[in-house]
């Protein structure tokens, strides 16, 4: 039970962090959100990879493919590597988030949620290949999921986004150092969701 979340459905949670992170919905109109959503489901390299967690190996509760330059290698244990290369409907969605984000990614990691059983644990992107301070943009299309975030040292402390169909997310320096972030299992029917997180991997 303990990853059902624990937000309001509506809206989003009263006084974000907004110095880590920030939010805007309907980023893309909903034929343009339709048209990526479809798109990826269908041609993406979708692989469904093993975790080691509390010295078990578990089957990861979604679908992942990685996209990126040549040599942007995802060689952390458990994950995926040799990146696919860049579709022009990833370079496409690249173009826009990048001036937004103030960098210019090299890799995207591609999540895909099939009904409200996937989900994501409680973790923080902080793999040293992303460096010291990563900034990642998050772009989200189908079924609205609540990002929940949650201080490290003050897990009472927490908040949730609604991350709506065409919405896009901007993790900011510095929290990935301070918070973790989850996407809970639902006890409610969901329908498909694809979240690309562009990543800079050094």
């Amino acid at each position: 039970m303990e990853q059902l979340c624990f937000f309001p459905e509506a809206g989003q949670s009263k006084g974000l962090p907004t110095d880590f992170l920030e939010y805007f919905p309907g980023f893309f109109s909903p034929e343009e959100g339709d048209f990526f959503l479809q798109k990826f489901i269908a041609e993406a390299h979708w692989k469904q990879t093993i975790q080691k967690l509390y010295d078990k190996e578990v089957v990861t509760p979604r679908l992942t493919a990685w996209y990126g330059d040549l040599g942007t290698d995802y060689s952390h244990p458990g994950r995926i590597s040799n990146p696919a290369p860049w579709t022009p409907e990833l370079l496409a969605i690249k173009a826009i988030v990048d001036p937004l984000a103030g960098t210019s990614f090299n890799s995207v990691l591609l999540n895909y949620y099939r009904d409200g059983n996937d989900s994501v644990a409680w973790h923080s992107d902080k793999e040293s290949i992303l460096g010291k301070h990563p900034v990642i943009a998050s772009v989200s299309f189908g079924q609205v999921r609540s990002f929940d975030i949650r201080n490290k040292t003050n897990h009472r402390e927490k908040y949730s986004v609604r991350l709506e169909h065409g919405s896009f997310l901007l993790m900011k320096s510095g929290l990935q150092e301070h918070w973790e972030h989850r996407i809970a299992k639902s006890v409610k029917p969901m329908k498909a969701r694809v979240n690309l997180t562009f990543r800079v991997v050094i």
